[in-house]
């Protein structure tokens, strides 16, 4: 098969198609705008990041399978593919270590303000006595919003730190999230509002889908604590960016953020958000994902998904 991946891809993983005998197209550093033009002839399309518009879509003659290399699908146009019959994949669960890792970094970077004392210090300053003030992580409490693997991997660090971890009460719960939950002693709280009042974290780890789109909006931010920190490695999506902003000013919330709305299309370039400029906001650039660990486990997946799809299986289709 053709293969283009319009995004980086682990060398070693790519060496092994090519021993299959798959024609592998490596172009990490296109664009959304840059795919249409690219995408002719390529049976399969790979991405992490790129958006696969609808152009992309029409202009692929000979397309037979996308994977999104991770879990999150809400950049490709999966109604665009659905009615050329064309799979989207994702690779689920591969990454949910290193975005629990980064929302627990960017916990801590909050707490102990860690960016900004680096940022002095390379400035040549010694602020000891500003910098000495933090609550401390141990007794507080955490509420986590979205129980897939990444919150529940949150969850079980959070507990490890000594803090008292908060999930909304579900019924139908499947057995091994329940067993681990309760390994952990989770407290429930009948609804999310109910939850945020409660805790002075709030992590979110949900998809992007209609019922998410914007779920942090001012009803839900009045309900948080004054001071409160709240974490998104999500997607952006779910975060309506005025409604934080004015909380952040009227609050004091502050943000450890992953995911902004309308990032760019590609791996690099420029990017105005008034919200990741916020003093109250420690942002990082989508790298939730982004660890060799996470990365090599994904690659494996991926190569099992192209073995399976070989033989006429589909693995982890979105669309159709």
């Amino acid at each position: 098969m053709k293969i283009l991946f319009a995004d980086k891809f682990q060398q070693a993983y790519l060496g092994d198609l090519k021993a299959q005998g798959h024609d592998c197209d490596l172009q990490p550093d296109l664009s959304a705008e840059d795919l249409p033009a690219h995408v002719a002839g390529a049976e399969v399309l790979i991405v992490r990041s790129t958006k696969i518009t609808r152009a992309t879509i029409e202009a692929a003659d000979e397309l037979k399978l996308i994977i999104r290399a991770g879990a999150g699908t809400n950049t490709i146009d999966k109604e665009a593919a659905a009615e050329k019959n064309i799979p989207v994949c994702n690779v689920p669960g591969k990454n949910a270590v290193a975005v629990a890792e980064l929302a627990f970094g960017l916990l801590l970077a909050i707490d102990r303000n860690i960016p900004d004392n680096v940022i002095e210090l390379r400035q040549g300053q010694w602020n000891k006595k500003k910098y000495s003030k933090a609550e401390g992580i141990m007794g507080r409490h955490i509420g986590i919003v979205g129980l897939g693997g990444i919150g529940l991997a949150l969850a079980e660090r959070a507990a490890a730190f000594g803090m008292h971890v908060h999930v909304v009460r579900k019924t139908g719960r499947d057995e091994e999230p329940t067993r681990r939950l309760q390994a952990i002693g989770v407290q429930e709280r009948d609804d999310l509002q109910e939850l945020v009042s409660h805790c002075d974290v709030v992590s979110f780890h949900v998809p992007a889908t209609a019922d998410t789109k914007g779920m942090i909006n001012a009803d839900l931010l009045g309900h948080f604590q004054a001071g409160a920190i709240l974490l998104n490695t999500s997607r952006g999506e779910i975060v309506d960016e005025p409604a934080l902003i004015k909380a952040m000013d009227d609050k004091g919330i502050r943000a450890g953020l992953d995911v902004y709305n309308d990032e760019p299309g590609a791996a690099q370039g420029e990017f105005d958000s008034a919200l990741a400029r916020h003093p109250n906001v420690y942002g990082t650039h989508h790298i939730g994902a982004s660890t060799e660990q996470a990365q090599n486990a994904i690659a494996a997946e991926v190569v099992r998904m192209l073995e399976e799809f070989g033989r006429g299986n589909v693995l982890h289709c979105v669309n159709l």
